[in-house]
């Protein structure tokens, strides 16, 4: 249910030049739309040539644009790619509302989209950010080329029990508690504990890497939105998982005609493995990636792999194959 800001595992990645407040890979560069009531940061790649097709990439609870880095840098020549920070999160501002639904963050979504006119778009959506993409394609199947899914947040009957923290951000008055319980750790500590609790391995990420994220978690804890900006949505996500009807998550995974790719992490201590089969058997017509050794954020862990399978999709669906269903076991992840 919770990817927040994390380092790359990459290790050919270097320190990134700061642009402002904003960290950027090497080849990356940012924009910010502005809309009634809403601003959104945009972090994207300039085309390695002109003509590809336009993709949006959309982060976890907690997590922001930076995220995707590593997963449009293999993408680079397949794809025009661009990662937005949802309202509250990465570099954007809150809403003006202060409405962290998961209707509300597909909302803007479709809201970029439609002021953009890129779509239809190549869609990605981790964690939260699958359960928001996951909407937006069952409600406007026209902005929604195809649909990449990795530890989409999808309602499950048993949540994992590191997964009940996140869960209780959703009660009153757990985040002031929470706030004031951890006054005392450093980011240091903070960024340690999430790296554990969403890489399969977390040995894997870079000393550079791991100094960035401390950085950027410092950041983010001086922001006066911080706490609220995570308990709204995560309660968003807890009032997801409770709608029934046309309404609830998966009656629209089954909707969605867009062709998908499910990426899930075996290791994952925050989307259940087990949900694996169930999701590939709601989303029709889709392919299913299992990594046994990665955990919540396949696409930081191994790009390489997650991008391999995308490009299979893209030229399954460009051929307009009538059935791509398959199932892939990688023990690479």
């Amino acid at each position: 249910m919770s990817s927040t800001e994390l380092p790359g595992v990459r290790s050919t990645a270097e320190p990134s030049p700061l642009v402002g407040a904003v960290r950027l890979a090497e080849g990356e560069q940012v924009r910010t739309v502005v809309l009634p009531g809403l601003e959104l940061n945009l972090r994207f790649r300039p085309s390695a040539r002109t003509g590809l097709p336009p993709a949006l990439f959309v982060h976890g609870l907690g997590g922001s644009s930076q995220n995707w880095s590593a997963l449009m840098a293999e993408l680079a020549g397949t794809v025009d790619g661009e990662a937005l920070d949802l309202p509250g999160f990465g570099w954007s501002p809150p809403p003006a509302d202060r409405d962290y639904s998961v209707t509300a963050h597909a909302r803007a979504v479709i809201r970029h989209l439609d002021a953009a006119g890129r779509g239809p778009v190549h869609l990605f959506g981790n964690s939260l950010g699958g359960a928001v993409s996951t909407r937006v394609a069952a409600v406007r199947p026209d902005l929604v080329r195809t649909l990449t899914l990795v530890s989409p947040a999808l309602p499950e009957l048993r949540v994992q029990r590191s997964a009940v923290p996140t869960a209780l951000l959703a009660v009153p008055g757990v985040a002031a508690l929470f706030g004031r319980l951890t006054r005392g750790v450093t980011a240091e500590q903070r960024t340690r504990g999430v790296t554990g609790l969403c890489y399969g391995d977390p040995s894997r990420v870079t000393p550079e890497g791991f100094g960035v994220a401390v950085e950027e978690m410092e950041r983010r804890m001086a922001l006066p939105y911080f706490w609220d900006a995570m308990t709204r949505s995560s309660r968003g996500i807890v009032d997801a998982y409770t709608l029934g009807g046309q309404h609830g998550l998966w009656r629209q995974a089954q909707r969605v005609l867009a062709p998908a790719l499910l990426v899930y992490g075996g290791r994952d201590q925050l989307v259940s493995y087990r949900m694996a089969r169930k999701a590939a058997a709601a989303f029709r017509g889709s392919r299913l990636l299992c990594l046994p050794e990665a955990g919540h954020v396949a696409m930081m862990e191994y790009p390489e792999v997650v991008a391999a399978a995308f490009e299979d999709l893209l030229r399954a669906s460009d051929a307009g194959a009538g059935d791509t269903d398959r199932d892939t076991e990688d023990g690479r992840g």
